[in-house]
């Protein structure tokens, strides 16, 4: 088994927006903003070899949308998802399945592709992974989040004859007050949270001895660690106050490898109990695994 950082690139948030209640005079200092109040953020997906199986999780913006829909989110650097794969000696064609974390816009974007008037799969041999309560979420959006949920990457999944539905928990809460975990596959299973979007996916891979959890949008960045620093975009806050501070403390016990989407500077980290609460531990990359 081997498993890639792949990095799509990079975008900017408002940095309010990001941070939620918490104050500028301290968040601030976790991610310096520009003059418009805009923070670097990363689109990081994650590659995982996986027996006869190769999994892309999340494929970040993508580039069908006009001029004036990047104007909003200042696309930089020199990073993309197709130069990242090749760096690993991969192509899209490889793909076997992409898996999909939740279907906002910088998630999914870059998983259908214009060709001509028609949009398609951009990755011809892949199954297009997301469960059905979280599809349904998405193709009837609620008047505040359907900003993210945008037709053009969503519905051609469905009609591209590749879209799969995962297995879901049922509703039983284990000890920590989390969904159970589903098999993914060999080596990855799925962890569902709902305070963010409803049934977002993190993928927990087994991998050297160690346990990685991709943390899409439950923790954006190490910056989010501390449990009131919650995105404005999420739905239901206390519940991600309340997953959040169970998960912690359960990767804290279990020394958990945290992967994370979003965070410019910081690809993973370890966490460990302190006087001021869980914090972050060791920094490091998956290539010092």
């Amino acid at each position: 088994m081997n498993i890639y950082s792949i990095n799509t690139g990079y975008f900017k948030l408002d940095g309010g927006a990001m941070f939620g209640v918490v104050p500028k005079s301290m968040w601030q200092k976790l991610n310096p903003p520009d003059e418009h109040n805009m923070c670097s953020w990363a689109l990081r997906s994650i590659l995982i070899e996986d027996s006869n199986r190769l999994i892309l999780v999340d494929t970040g913006m993508g580039d069908k949308q006009d001029a004036k829909f990047f104007g909003h989110y200042y696309l930089h650097g020199d990073d993309s998802l197709d130069n990242s794969l090749a760096k690993n000696g991969f192509t899209r064609n490889d793909i076997t399945d992409v898996f999909h974390t939740h279907l906002h816009f910088d998630h999914c974007g870059a998983t259908i592709k214009k060709q001509g008037d028609e949009l398609i799969s951009a990755f011809p041999n892949a199954t297009l992974w997301t469960n059905k309560s979280h599809w349904n979420w998405a193709i009837y959006p609620n008047d505040r989040e359907k900003a993210s949920f945008l037709k053009e990457n969503i519905l051609p999944m469905e009609a591209s004859g590749k879209l799969s539905f995962t297995d879901e928990p049922n509703e039983a809460f284990d000890k920590n007050g989390l969904l159970g975990e589903v098999a993914f596959s060999e080596s990855v299973s799925i962890r569902f949270v709902n305070g963010h979007t409803k049934a977002m996916m993190l993928p927990q891979i087994k991998y050297k001895g160690h346990t990685i959890v991709y943390m899409a949008d439950l923790l954006p960045s190490v910056a989010h660690i501390p449990l009131p620093y919650i995105m404005g975009y999420d739905m239901f806050p206390l519940t991600t106050l309340q997953e959040k501070k169970s998960f912690l403390q359960e990767a804290a016990t279990n020394n958990y490898i945290l992967f994370f989407e979003h965070d410019a500077h910081h690809e993973c980290c370890t966490v460990k109990v302190t006087e001021k609460g869980i914090r972050a531990d060791r920094l490091l990359k998956l290539t010092e695994l």
